[in-house]
C-alpha cells in the first residue's frame, strides 16, 4: 500500500473510549484519582471525561463489557492510554494523587523529550501519564534527527516540583 500525502499535521487523538466491567469504579479511578471532571454520564452505562472544559477526552462504557475480564495476555488490544500533563508540576501532582490512592506503578521512564509514569486502571488497561519537555531540549543528533531513549526517572526530583 502506498502513501500519497501525510496526514494533516494539526491532526491529533480526540478522545480515547474505553470498555470497562464496572462505571464507578472506573469513575473513581479517572474521576476520583485522576481529577478528570464527568461531563456526561449515561446511568450506569457510559461516562464521559474532560480536562479544562472539552465535550471528552475520556468515555467509559459498559455496554460490551460489563462484569467482564481484561484480556488474556498474548492477545492484541491497546497498549496504553497517554495522557498529556502540561507541566512538570503537574505530572507531580498526579504522582501524589496516585501515591494517596495506593495505586502502584509499573514503571517510570525519562524518554530525554519526556517524563513518564506508567500504571494500570482498574480494569488493567494501561495508562502514561507523562509531560513532554520543550521541543528545543529534546535530544537531537549532530544531524538534528530526534534520539529519544528510556532511561530511569528520578521520582525524588519530581515530587520536589511545587504543587499546582
Amino acid at each position: 500500500m502506498s502513501q500519497t500525502s501525510a496526514i494533516a499535521a494539526g491532526a491529533r487523538i480526540g478522545h480515547v473510549h474505553l470498555k470497562v466491567s464496572d462505571l464507578d469504579r472506573a469513575l473513581a479511578f479517572y474521576h476520583g484519582v485522576l481529577g478528570f471532571e464527568i461531563t456526561t454520564r449515561l446511568g450506569d452505562q457510559a461516562a464521559f471525561l474532560s480536562a479544562g472544559g472539552y465535550h471528552h477526552h475520556i468515555g467509559l462504557n459498559t455496554w460490551e463489557s460489563r462484569g467482564g475480564t481484561p484480556p488474556a495476555p498474548g492477545t492484541t488490544g491497546l497498549y496504553h492510554t497517554a495522557i498529556l500533563y502540561p507541566t512538570r508540576a503537574h505530572l507531580a501532582d498526579a504522582l501524589r494523587r496516585l501515591m494517596a490512592a495506593k495505586i502502584p506503578l509499573e514503571g517510570v521512564a525519562d524518554h530525554g523529550v519526556s517524563e513518564a509514569l506508567y500504571l494500570r486502571d482498574p480494569d488493567q488497561n494501561g495508562v502514561e501519564l507523562y509531560w513532554d519537555r520543550p521541543q528545543e531540549r529534546w535530544p537531537r543528533s549532530e544531524s538534528g534527527e530526534l534520539q529519544m531513549y528510556t532511561r530511569p526517572l528520578n521520582l525524588e526530583s519530581l515530587l520536589d516540583e511545587p504543587a499546582v
